[in-house]
């Protein structure tokens, strides 16, 4: 061993390298601090972290791998007060101190927050979480269920601001334990029946604020799986507007407070009203107006010409018609002449080449006694008896000798 002394001083780098030695002897332990600053590079395999002591005002640096840190990454960030197994690393090159952690654990409340970040998780993936599961909420319900804590400032507070919103409202209540070993049985219970009630249009799930601790019961995944089964719409109204159990992620509308749960539910019947008279007033306007616009249209119409005086369209196409009128008249009559004339031209030809003009030109036509006309002398015999035809009349021939 070498001999230490003001003649023979160790080299500073000799001592760093015994103080890596005799801090390598320690091994692991656990190290509990806050994180005052994080690094977790995207791609690096290596997360650093900065854990420091304030009761000492003592700072540490801290290095795990990327898969140690994401087993706690959710519930993990800066603020976080954490218990790590790590073994402490000297850098004799640098002379700095640090630990390697193979295991990262939140203290107290951090480990329950993982702990619902986890089953939040496994919920999401599920899909119980999906805002298409959301059912919508009546407009004006028969009657509301209301599952709260037994005379709580959260039950005043729902019945109080829904019957002022609207005097006519009925509740179904259901006073349940909203904390301790018991509150999530009886939640269930309430939730249940008020889901088989025909009447419950809508179920408010209602408490005050209180710590993680009080608010527990409904982050309860058996709970929680029980809200998501039923068909009655339901409101989470738990705690105040920081606060987010699990039901607030399940319900199919998450109010900030109880007071809010009773708005979101019930209309306000003065509202309504003045709505009604809203709507009432922009009817009547459109309906105004839409006759207004009727009625400058039909002043327009009759004032035209056409509407006005209608007869100056008759009286203007008066001359024109009379024209027309004598056009077609004297057209007719050229035609019906013009006809006439043809007619007695061809009565002329019809008379000038008929059989009776012939017979009164002296003309006779013979018949048999069978009325056949004799056109060959020799088609008769002596002493036939024929009829002869004249212009003026018939009389009877006999035939003295053949032709």
């Amino acid at each position: 061993m070498a001999i230490n002394s003001a003649e023979t001083p160790f080299p500073v780098g000799e001592v760093s390298r015994k103080i890596g030695g005799w801090i390598d002897r320690l091994g692991a332990v656990w190290v509990e601090g806050q994180i005052v600053q994080l690094s977790r590079r995207p791609n690096a395999g290596v997360v650093f972290m900065t854990l420091r002591d304030p009761s000492y005002d003592i700072s540490l640096t801290v290095t795990c791998y990327r898969q140690v840190f994401d087993a706690v990454a959710d519930a993990v960030h800066e603020g976080s007060r954490i218990v790590v197994f790590a073994k402490p690393v000297w850098y004799a090159k640098n002379g700095s101190l640090s630990l390697r952690a193979t295991e990262i654990r939140l203290v107290g409340m951090g480990e329950l927050l993982a702990r619902l970040e986890q089953l939040k998780k496994a919920l999401t993936a599920e899909g119980l979480f999906a805002p298409e599961r959301k059912k919508p909420l009546p407009f004006l319900p028969r009657r509301v269920g209301l599952v709260t804590g037994r005379a709580s400032a959260a039950e005043r507070d729902v019945l109080e601001t829904a019957r002022h919103r609207w005097p006519a409202v009925r509740f179904e209540v259901r006073p349940v334990a909203v904390q301790g070993v018991h509150a999530v049985p009886q939640v269930i219970k309430a939730v249940q029946e008020l889901d088989g009630h025909p009447d419950v249009d809508v179920i408010i799930i209602a408490r005050g604020g209180g710590s993680v601790e009080d608010l527990l019961p409904f982050s309860d995944e058996t709970l929680i799986r029980a809200v998501a089964a039923c068909r009655t719409p339901v409101v989470s109204a738990i705690g105040h507007e920081p606060d987010n159990p699990l039901l607030d992620y399940v319900a199919d509308l998450r109010s900030r407070t109880p007071t809010h749960a009773a708005k979101d539910t019930v209309p306000d019947v003065g509202e309504e009203h003045a709505r009604i008279q809203q709507l009432r007033d922009r009817a009547l306007r459109v309906v105004t107006g839409r006759l207004e616009r009727e009625e400058r249209g039909l002043e327009d119409w009759m004032t035209r010409p056409s509407i006005a005086d209608p007869h100056w369209i008759v009286e203007d196409r008066a001359e024109e018609v009379d024209a027309l009128l004598g056009r077609s008249r004297r057209t007719l009559s050229h035609l019906l002449d013009r006809a006439e004339s043809d007619l007695a031209h061809t009565h002329a030809r019809v008379v000038a080449l008929s059989p009776a003009a012939t017979l009164k030109r002296g003309y006779a036509v013979l018949q048999r006694a069978d009325g056949s006309v004799v056109r060959e002398p020799s088609e008769v015999a002596a002493g036939e008896a024929l009829r002869a035809r004249v212009s003026g009349g018939e009389f009877g021939v006999e035939v003295t000798r053949e032709g």
